[in-house]
């Protein structure tokens, strides 16, 4: 099960440490006045409101679910005790993405050694799309650091046989849920890895039911506080923008290069809760949120019903563009200038092309139980995207499995150099 006991040289960890955090920070140095200015997501709102009134919502004293809240309570987080500016929030979310790729790093000591891990840890920080997605207000810089948490956890608890380790790792599968209600189903996901080696079988059964309480505990309050605050129990009310990816007019959006943002509105519908509440504060709180929800929830499944070949053309659409190597949606960082533009066409292509052709190869030299957890992620992963919408932004938080698998590759890549140098060089001895 490698060598879990093997320590980490300091050297190791100021490497992957600074391989993180300087590109980031030059990143974050030319991206500064771009950073709190565009290409914000509403979770900025949301966080603002909470820290001005304590309201969790567009406007203060007008409470609402329409996002997932934990990036929200992360950049209140800051928020409040210092100030909202670039430096803030860039420097944190700087101090992430280097938490993420230690994490890997430990992934990786655990299934390997430690060189394994320095490889996967370097590349999953310097994958180019990462270096400058993770400075901007983007919600998939918690995805990263809870996924390789989750897999960490659930590592050690399938390794273990652990029943607590089974609930931590259901605890932080509940937080990945706050931040992505598309992780909803993860826990049925993982329950089984975790307790496949757990014996005897009530013990098994006990493990896998410890992962989906552990998310259940975890969640629970959020849900309830809107079941109480909004009216209905869910993570988000913005099933909006599951219709947005489930109508007529997608498909032909999407190939043209633009984002489900860019689906025309249905007629006639009452302003959703964003817009309301750019109207006025009495329009916002005219909005029945939970009435919204089931309303374009029913659209998505009468879409599902009526047109199941429309939906089988998106979903084969979605795995495309989740997966593919370039850019498939133009709208995804129009920010890019200059050599930042010309990495994303070129060299972020090239580097995922690469890592794709590494992690295939080292999907035959890692540990199996790491090869079938990483297979359960990444199919997860891509299943929702088909249910959803793809894009490069859902993928980029789970490429670090891909770096994982690839850094067994590339170790075996470069002992077989060695080991064809050794000759050349005994043959060229006097």
């Amino acid at each position: 099960m490698g060598d879990t006991a093997q320590r980490i040289p300091r050297p190791a960890i100021a490497l992957v440490v600074a391989a993180a955090a300087l590109p980031r920070l030059l990143a974050l140095a030319i991206e500064r006045h771009q950073i709190l200015e565009a290409y914000v997501e509403k979770s900025d709102t949301f966080a603002q409101t909470l820290v001005s009134s304590g309201t969790f919502g567009f406007l203060p004293g007008v409470p609402s679910a329409y996002t997932q809240p934990l990036y929200a309570w992360f950049l209140a987080a800051l928020y409040w005790p210092l100030e909202r500016s670039w430096a803030v929030v860039g420097l944190a979310q700087v101090l992430v993405a280097v938490a993420t790729a230690l994490l890997v790093l430990l992934i990786g000591r655990r299934l390997g050694s430690v060189s394994t891990g320095v490889v996967a840890a370097l590349m999953t920080t310097l994958h180019p799309y990462l270096v400058w997605h993770d400075v901007h207000v983007n919600r998939e810089i918690l995805d990263g650091l809870l996924a390789a948490a989750i897999v960490l956890l659930a590592l050690v608890a399938f390794e273990r046989r652990s029943l607590l380790f089974a609930l931590a790792t259901g605890a932080v599968v509940g937080l990945a849920i706050l931040s992505n209600a598309r992780l909803l189903l993860l826990p049925l996901v993982l329950a089984p890895y975790v307790a496949w080696r757990v014996r005897p079988a009530r013990r098994a059964v006990l493990a896998a039911v410890l992962v989906v309480v552990g998310a259940a505990a975890v969640t629970a309050p959020w849900v309830i506080r809107n079941e109480v605050v909004i009216g209905c129990a869910t993570i988000t009310t913005d099933t909006r923008a599951l219709w947005k990816a489930n109508n007529p007019a997608t498909y032909d959006v999407l190939a043209r290069g633009g984002w489900i943002d860019d689906v025309p509105d249905l007629p006639n519908v009452p302003p959703w809760p964003e817009k309301a509440a750019g109207i006025s504060v009495a329009a916002a709180k005219a909005v029945d949120e939970c009435a919204q929800a089931s309303f374009y929830r029913d659209e998505v499944f009468d879409f599902w019903r009526d047109h199941p070949g429309e939906k089988g053309r998106l979903a084969v659409q979605a795995v495309g563009m989740l997966w593919s190597p370039f850019l498939s949606v133009a709208a995804d960082d129009p920010g890019q200038q200059g050599l930042s533009n010309l990495a994303q066409r070129t060299v972020e292509p090239a580097f995922v092309m690469l890592l794709y052709a590494f992690a295939l190869w080292g999907a035959f030299l890692a540990p199996r139980r790491f090869v079938v957890l990483a297979a359960l992620l990444l199919g997860f992963n891509t299943l929702m995207a088909m249910v959803f919408a793809g894009t490069v932004r859902y993928r980029a938080p789970w490429d670090f499995l891909l770096a994982l698998l690839a850094a067994f590759a590339v170790e075996r890549a470069w002992e077989l150099v060695r080991r064809r140098r050794a000759p050349a060089a005994a043959s060229a001895a006097p």
